[in-house]
């Protein structure tokens, strides 16, 4: 049924049109979120789940690191074969309980052919001869027999469960024959560990990455445990564009190993008084550094930075991650505001935080870093634009750079917001009776997808509505981590319940009903008029949040590389053609399709990406060659900085030539 539903053909839906208004007799409606999994306990979870990423960070995964390199990834998969093996006898158990005769049957020759032909199931014969799979355990024998879940537990270790799958893991330890004998009772918690060494690095990863890991979890969780029925229909038109959009989930980094080789540092950031971790993987010699601003409060460590932290590096750059300016990450520790409320402020806190970090990087390794390119995508790419038509104008000291490369840029927040408010209430075009049950079948799709991935390119079985209210959810998830993190630090008492990292539930709840238009309204509004930023007042929004507003400073800047796709639905038909009237096809790259931001995992983007960067090798050959002729060596450059170009000047480092764009360095990252 899934493969019928992604082989589905898109009907186009028109795009960058203006703003549809929801109708009248919707007004009064709400989006009303499929309920989680109970959750009376949360603080206990919470608390459970701290040590679980603590365990995962601290112990884990620098073991599984070792591990991995020194066992190999065939021998790992083997061990695990082997491990599903001896729990044979609790599947044949479960099944037989079950009444399910056909899964004993296939089970029993799955052991037998993976025993015999697979040596001992080190090789997974069964499967590669089609035999089917029919895993059972006493959580599901539970379930069949009619036991309900209870509510949410999180386990030490063992993470997500309830009371009743936490009773059916008993079960299946007493049924694996391994736990009675004494010498060989540590091969299951061997075995789990091997298999855990390939997935610990996502584990961290993700649990880093969110906001608030523990809510994504709780609710995914919800979804995904029950195995509910999920209809695959896709019924109504569908929206090329939002399709495409979502489609960026396949834009990821194609090395498991390339994430954990980077590097983590953290720099003070002065007006804060506290430090900004950033990442960053350098190459062995000196190369151009592209400083990444990733989108809509995306972290250091998402997906799509990564992808692009790695094809950066795979190409001879030297990619430098930070997080969103509206990731709590950044809004803690580097935000001089109690939350993002004013565009020119928070682009003058990344600059900032940026020039903190080049410093450090040029302690750290001197003669390293080349040629400096700022590249932002999304709302990162708004940012890179903001910063690149007010460079003239930037303090002496801040950081300057070579190349600003804009990807998927929107030109008008404004328009931007009214969008993204109404792609989350694309479902009041359902009938109310029906509203709830469609959310949460699209969040069932989500979960079945999420389980097993479609191939890359793939159509994903969302019509209009759902893929729209996927985009929107998005966006307000993120709001809501937003306005949680900036209310936790500055109460403004907009919200009426109580606010408490251990129990946010209710909270949560609540700010959920806010759109992007009612934090402007209700929490953006009095702060920036308290700090006395009035941004009612049409100049000053036109100037913080209209790029059309810098034309001719952006018009005048060179240095500067759009990518765009003619479909974002973040652009109205007005921005692209203000986008080619301004840059011209000479620094202005548009694609047809993609969505926003869902084509990057096609070589033909990812090649207009590099090509935006063509020029810093020859940008760290002059350099070096001033350099050279000015007789500075080292960090003794700095002395004699008054008769330098500004960019030696700044650097302090021997700027030498990447290598030839394409090349690639297999494993040698350089930390």
């Amino acid at each position: 049924m899934i493969e019928i539903a992604l082989g589905q053909p898109i009907t186009p839906a028109a795009t960058n049109g203006a703003p549809q208004t929801v109708p009248p007799s919707l007004a009064g409606d709400s989006i009303v979120l499929p309920s989680g999994f109970n959750d009376p306990i949360e603080p206990f979870n919470r608390a459970i789940w701290g040590f679980n990423t603590g365990f995962m960070t601290s112990l884990v995964r620098p073991t599984s690191k070792v591990y991995r390199r020194v066992v190999a990834k065939p021998v790992r998969t083997g061990i695990g074969n082997m491990g599903k093996n001896l729990t044979y006898p609790g599947r044949l158990a479960n099944n037989m309980l079950q009444g399910n005769w056909v899964g004993m049957s296939q089970e029993t020759e799955r052991c037998l052919c993976n025993t015999v032909l697979g040596v001992g199931g080190f090789f997974d014969v069964a499967t590669h001869w089609g035999v089917p799979k029919n895993d059972a355990d006493f959580g599901q024998t539970f379930r069949k027999w009619g036991w309900q879940p209870g509510c949410y537990l999180m386990l030490p270790v063992f993470g997500p469960s309830d009371g009743r799958d936490a009773t059916g893991l008993v079960g299946d330890m007493a049924a694996n024959p391994l736990t009675y004998f004494a010498p060989y009772s540590y091969i299951g918690s061997g075995v789990a560990a091997n298999n855990f060494g390939d997935t610990v690095e996502g584990a961290v990863r993700f649990s880093q990455a969110e906001a608030d890991s523990y809510s994504i979890l709780q609710y995914a969780w919800s979804f995904g445990h029950e195995n509910r029925r999920v209809d695959w229909r896709v019924d109504g038109s569908k929206d090329e564009a939002a399709l495409e959009t979502l489609q960026s989930i396949f834009f990821t980094y194609t090395n498991a190993e390339f994430p954990a080789l980077g590097k983590t540092r953290s720099v003070l950031i002065p007006a804060t008084g506290k430090k900004l971790d950033f990442t960053f993987w350098l190459q062995p010699g000196p190369a151009p550094v592209v400083y990444l601003v990733p989108g809509f409060g995306a972290h250091r460590l998402a997906g799509n930075e990564l992808a692009l932290a790695e094809l950066l590096y795979q190409n001879g750059f030297s990619p430098v991650c930070i997080s969103s300016t509206f990731h709590p990450e950044f809004m803690e520790h580097a935000s001089t505001t109690d939350l993002p409320s004013y565009p020119p402020v928070g682009v003058r806190d990344v600059h900032v935080a940026l020039t903190q970090i080049d410093r450090r990087l040029e302690e750290l390794y001197p003669h390293r870093l080349g040629a400096r390119a700022l590249m932002g995508y999304s709302m990162g790419a708004f940012q890179t634009l903001f910063l690149a038509a007010t460079a003239a104008t930037n303090d002496t000291p801040l950081l300057k750079f070579d190349r600003y490369v804009a990807i998927d840029a929107p030109v008008r927040l404004r328009y931007c917001v009214t969008n993204v408010d109404q792609f989350y209430q694309a479902p009041l075009a359902w009938p109310a009776g029906e509203r709830t049950a469609n959310i949460e079948n699209t969040l069932l799709k989500v979960a079945a997808l999420g389980a097993h991935p479609p191939a890359p390119g793939s159509v994903l079985p969302f019509n209009e509505i759902e893929s729209r209210f996927l985009i929107g959810l998005g966006f307000r998830l993120t709001l809501r981590d937003m306005i949680f993190s900036s209310q936790l630090r500055h109460n403004q008492g907009v919200l009426k319940h109580p606010l408490k990292k251990s129990r946010r539930h209710a909270a949560y709840e609540e700010i959920m009903h806010y759109s992007f238009w009612d934090y402007i309204d209700k929490f953006v509004s009095p702060y920036n008029q308290a700090r006395g930023i009035e941004i009612a007042n049409p100049e000053t929004v036109r100037r913080g949040t209209d790029l059309r507003t810098y034309s001719a400073e952006l018009q005048d800047n060179h240095n500067i590389r759009v990518i765009a796709n003619r479909n974002d639905f973040l652009l109205a038909t007005e921005d692209l053609d203000w986008i080619e009237a301004t840059f011209g096809p000479a620094r202005a790259t548009l694609f047809e399709r993609g969505g926003h931001m869902g084509n990057l995992s096609q070589p033909v983007v990812q090649r207009a990406i590099l090509e935006a960067l063509d020029g810093l090798a020859e940008i760290q050959k002059a350099s070096k060659t001033q350099g050279t002729i000015n007789g500075i060596v080292g960090r003794n450059r700095c002395l004699a900085r008054a008769q330098l170009p500004d960019r030696i000047a700044r650097g302090c480092t021997d700027l030498s030539p990447r290598p030839e764009s394409g090349s690639k360095k297999e494993n040698s990252y350089e930390n």
